[in-house]
């Protein structure tokens, strides 16, 4: 079933992999309705933008999500 809409539990799960990667909470954006394709993007104001995927499940999206903040961190500017 689609995600309708990013609510704290799953908020949760991603800031658990923000601490794991030693990133502030307040560096990231993270819109309240999820998206297909999810995925990460550094935004002008230097934040990272998380946009939740709505169809595949959380479980099984969050290892992607921290490959792609990672990339994306590695990224020269």
């Amino acid at each position: 079933m689609p995600l309708a809409a990013v609510t704290l539990a799953e908020i949760e799960r991603i800031f658990a992999i923000l601490d794991r990667l030693g990133l502030s909470r307040e560096a990231v954006v993270i819109p309240l309705r999820p998206a297909h394709p999810g995925g990460v993007r550094l935004l002008p104001s230097g934040k990272l933008e998380i946009r939740v995927e709505s169809e595949t499940p959380l479980e099984e999206w969050l290892p992607e999500l921290e490959r792609m903040i990672v990339q994306v961190l590695e990224q020269p500017a």
